[in-house]
């Protein structure tokens, strides 16, 4: 082809001159607040710089490049606002319609106080921010992009309502039509911005006016952060991100002051106490309970003061997984004894006291006893939505008190101390001593049980629950994943003590919420110096895998332990089951179910994306090796996966 006779743009001269003129701009736009400010007085215009420049050159630039506003951007107030909130972080994959509010925070806010962390997908950032809560008990910050990326980040916002998990989200959109930029920012854009969420979000707001952007934030902080804790979505207009302040003296921030948790109704408690401390055996089964490690305490102290069964189903920690009263392994056992069971933030009251049987013919029967007192404290019964009905069953109780558990424990614990008599101390010895003897019958079966297909290779849970075990037990470590689907090891076989050391499961049980959540509360606990660890779903971990870039990126100190049983195993159970039901057999039973032919290999996958792997593992006696060493490598402050191929369950 022939070479054009055209003479080229000098790129240096072009750069050298170019850059001359827009120096003042990019002053201006990183200079500290004060200095910011400072400028505002002048108006900018950049001027072609012609001596040094072809003609050539010259025809290709504009007569003028003027800066329409030299104000301070809306969204530099909003970095105000967020920071006055307190957030730390801010989670987001980048959209356009936040371009603005993205720039103001690395360029004014100075990337601190919220630090910016990139994620892959909009459902990573939400889990993330989801994990992180858990952890530190409040909320980070995530950014959305419009309708795409609200829709990406749905599920995960879905999974944070069920799990009474606040989230703080801010949603990009353009809303006036006559400055939308043609093609992708229509589609992206939408009239009501919060609606397709709005059935699961404790409150949504689109203010109009940066002031009104001021006050909504901390509304919307304040309900997020009211009991029961629920996620909010904060619309924030691209032009009001991008106009210039007209009058920054007539904007105000407001305090955030987050409400005080609601105590239960004086009488109601006392009545509690009477049923509880005249009880021949009282239970109580414990779910978001212990919303602080204090809650751990508070509960004991119930617990042992009474010498009460108790039930920790495993949504979170609030029991001592070895404590004598732990009954939880005996649940049917000791609900079938019980006169009296106590329901602290339970989940699922009556899906706990019903056993219910999923067979051709759908029934449920009580595991109590005909006239066993039922109580519940709960802030669930503060708020309650129409459309999606996470709420479960409805319980039939003899007293509900509308209020927060852990609040409400210490003068339920007084109560009960006032009323106890010495008779009723002697009867309770004698009630908790049988209990231990129980709880550690059964600890003494999980060990034996979990040494059934030691050297099986898949490797089997039990096996990698004990190696796990074997190799965090002298640290301060946290589990950051559920434990169900790993047929519940950790809690039969590890000791169990704090708070941070297990934070439950999604909520909502929508898959992809596993390794980004563990990111978020592996994050929270950085700064702590724990050792964070999760048990990852293969499944799982397939919705967006980009998250072990993000751990990588941001140096977050992490142990992924693959389960790698090559399947979306819990749907397979539910196909089996209904095979089973159609007598067909389940012989041809792996189509559309097996994540296999070709095996994924997870430890390469870490690897290309700059995580520290090992494995494929078959042979279970090379795990023990493998997460030492992958222990080394946390402890320096990075992300580490060991894939393990192993049983079903």
């Amino acid at each position: 082809m022939a070479k054009s006779q055209k003479p080229s743009v000098d790129r240096r001269k072009f750069l050298k001159n170019a850059g001359t003129g827009a120096a003042a701009l990019v002053a201006g736009a990183t200079a500290a607040p004060g200095v910011a400010q400072a400028q505002q007085q002048q108006t900018a215009q950049v001027r072609p710089v012609t001596p040094l420049m072809t003609k050539e050159a010259e025809s290709a630039m504009p007569a003028s490049l003027q800066v329409l506003e030299n104000q301070r951007p809306g969204s530099d107030f909003m970095v105000d606002v967020i920071k006055s909130v307190g957030f730390e972080y801010v989670c987001a994959n980048p959209g356009s319609s936040f371009r603005s509010l993205h720039e103001s925070l690395l360029n004014y806010g100075g990337n601190k106080n919220p630090e910016f962390l990139t994620c892959c997908h909009e459902e990573s950032s939400v889990a993330m921010a989801h994990g992180y809560y858990k952890i530190e008990g409040k909320p980070l910050l995530v950014l959305a992009h419009g309708t795409v990326g609200l829709q990406h980040a749905s599920m995960a916002i879905y999974n944070a309502w069920c799990d009474r998990v606040p989230l703080f989200i801010i949603l990009g959109n353009t809303l006036d039509l006559t400055v939308r930029r043609p093609g992708a920012e229509w589609a992206h854009t939408v009239q009501d911005a919060a609606a397709m969420v709005r059935d699961y979000v404790k409150w949504d707001d689109s203010p109009t006016s940066l002031q009104a952007f001021a006050e909504s934030a901390v509304r919307a902080y304040k309900t997020a952060m009211t009991a029961p804790r629920e996620p909010v979505v904060l619309v924030a207009d691209l032009g009001l991100q991008e106009s210039g302040i007209k009058d920054e003296k007539a904007l105000h921030i407001p305090k955030t002051i987050v409400p005080t948790y609601p105590l239960g109704d004086p009488a109601a408690v006392a009545e509690t106490a009477r049923l509880l401390v005249n009880a021949e055996f009282p239970v109580i089964i414990a779910d978001r309970a212990a919303r602080t490690p204090n809650g751990i305490n508070l509960l004991l102290e119930l617990a042992e003061t009474l010498q009460a069964a108790v039930i920790d189903p495993g949504i979170r920690m609030n029991f001592p997984s070895r404590h004598p009263l732990n009954q939880t392994e005996r649940r049917r056992a000791v609900l079938s004894a019980a006169d009296v069971v106590l329901g602290l933030e339970c989940d699922d009251f009556w899906g706990t006291v019903n056993d219910y049987k999923d067979v051709l013919v759908r029934h449920s029967e009580p595991m109590t006893k005909p006239g066993t007192k039922m109580i519940t404290i709960t802030s669930g019964d503060l708020f309650i939505h129409a459309n999606y009905q996470d709420f479960q069953r409805l319980p039939e109780v003899d007293l509900a008190i509308a209020a927060d558990a852990e609040e409400t424990l210490p003068s339920l614990i007084e109560a009960c101390k006032k009323l106890i008599t010495s008779n009723r101390k002697a009867a309770y010895e004698a009630r908790g001593k049988k209990m231990g003897e129980a709880q550690l019958a059964t600890l003494a079966k999980a060990r034996q049980e979990a040494t059934y297909a030691w050297d099986a290779s898949p490797v089997s849970t039990a096996r990698m629950a004990a190696e796990i075990w074997n190799v965090i037990r002298n640290e301060d470590w946290s589990l950051l994943s559920d434990t169900a689907h790993f047929s519940r090891w950790p809690q039969r076989l590890w000791d169990f003590t704090k708070h941070h050391q297990y934070i439950g499961g999604q909520g909502g049980a929508g898959i992809g919420y596993g390794a980004p959540a563990a990111a978020g509360a592996a994050l929270a606990n950085r700064k702590y110096g724990r050792l964070s660890v999760t048990v990852q779903d293969d499944g799982d971990l397939m919705y967006a895998p980009g998250i072990l870039w993000t751990t990588a990126h941001h140096k977050i100190p992490l142990l992924s332990v693959m389960h790698n049983n090559r399947a979306y195993h819990q749907e397979l159970m539910h196909v089996q089951r209904v095979a089973n039901q159609h007598q067909r057999g389940i012989d041809n039973l792996s189509v559309g179910l097996t994540i296999d032919d070709p095996p994924i290999d997870y430890a390469t996958v870490a690897k290309g994306m700059g995580v520290f792997s090992k494995g494929p593992i078959s042979n279970p006696n090379d795990l023990g090796p493998a997460l030492r060493a992958a222990i080394d490598v946390v402890k320096r402050g990075e992300p580490a996966l060991i894939d393990v191929v192993s049983q079903p369950r």
